[in-house]
């Protein structure tokens, strides 16, 4: 999007559709170092999409586990799963009209509306964020639902940015699919396993079936390292499939959650409990060295 010269056209929706990319923008940055500093790496055409999927996201997950519920303390009919259901109908009815009062949400649609994303995979995202309002376990099968739901269907999203105006086979486009799914998957988990301290103590949620505070162990933290590393390895091998930006970034972001999951295995589960596990900037900043540089995971 080119910037406006608003004294020659101070309104209009193209000058909206800027603002609320420029809006979408700013959640990105301010929210994530990490998504931000990958995002960096995308062709200028395919970034924008993804700051704006990304800003849809993070303020729903505020909703569910952020401000909403601080605000709703100081204002106690503010009902965070209200607004919740709002946020859901009004990303709908933007996705068909190309049009929201909502900045974030706006903006969000347009790419939406530009590169095919439809209600198929943005539903099951709004159910998870449900999921976290009301549920505090899980079994395999509603934890499989809401990893779909919570991260799948979000790296589907930018899937669909990724490949937009290329042609691939069908085969071609099942393994992209599965890579997308995979990462996703691959990165809700290991924040899952980083927030184990704020899950357990503060929410009192546990997402993994069958886990909480008191049965955490090595072996159980070893098996689940294990089934992330089983996830990196399938989006791995559908990386050289993506344009080159986007393998790029892709791949930084990958790179960067093997590094977690690699500094959650040499962790002890007591200190994963009581700790939460980072990558500092130096050594972000090589692994998207790397990236640039055509490093595979």
């Amino acid at each position: 999007m080119q910037p406006q010269d608003t004294t020659k056209v101070p309104t209009g929706l193209n000058l909206y559709n800027i603002a609320a990319h420029r809006a979408a923008k700013e959640v990105i940055y301010a929210y994530s170092t990490s998504f931000g500093l990958a995002t960096r790496l995308l062709d200028k055409k395919l970034r924008p999409s993804v700051e704006n999927i990304y800003a849809l996201v993070r303020v729903a997950d505020e909703i569910v586990d952020g401000s909403a519920h601080q605000a709703a303390e100081i204002s106690p009919d503010l009902n965070p799963e209200e607004e919740l259901a709002k946020f859901e109908q009004e990303t709908y009815r933007a996705m068909q009209l190309g049009y929201s009062t909502n900045l974030i949400i706006h903006a969000f649609a347009l790419t939406a509306r530009e590169v095919g994303i439809q209600k198929d995979i943005v539903a099951p995202f709004f159910y998870s964020m449900r999921q976290d309002l009301n549920q505090k376990a899980h079994t395999q099968e509603s934890f499989d639902t809401y990893v779909y739901g919570s991260a799948e269907v979000v790296g589907l999203m930018c899937l669909a940015v990724f490949v937009h105006g290329n042609n691939y086979s069908l085969e071609e486009k099942q393994k992209l699919v599965q890579g997308a799914r995979a990462l996703g998957s691959a990165f809700q988990k290991v924040n899952f396993l980083r927030d184990l301290e704020a899950d357990f103590k503060r929410l009192d949620r546990s997402y993994f079936p069958d886990v909480n505070v008191n049965n955490f162990d090595e072996e159980t933290k070893k098996r689940l390292v294990q089934d992330i590393d089983q996830d990196l390895m399938i989006s791995a091998a559908s990386l050289g499939l993506l344009p080159s930006s986007a393998k790029r970034a892709v791949t930084a972001a990958q790179l960067l959650f093997q590094e977690l999951n690699q500094k959650i295995g040499t962790t002890s589960a007591q200190d994963l409990i009581n700790t939460r596990i980072s990558v500092n900037n130096l050594k972000k900043l090589a692994l998207l060295i790397k990236a640039i540089m055509g490093a595979k995971p």
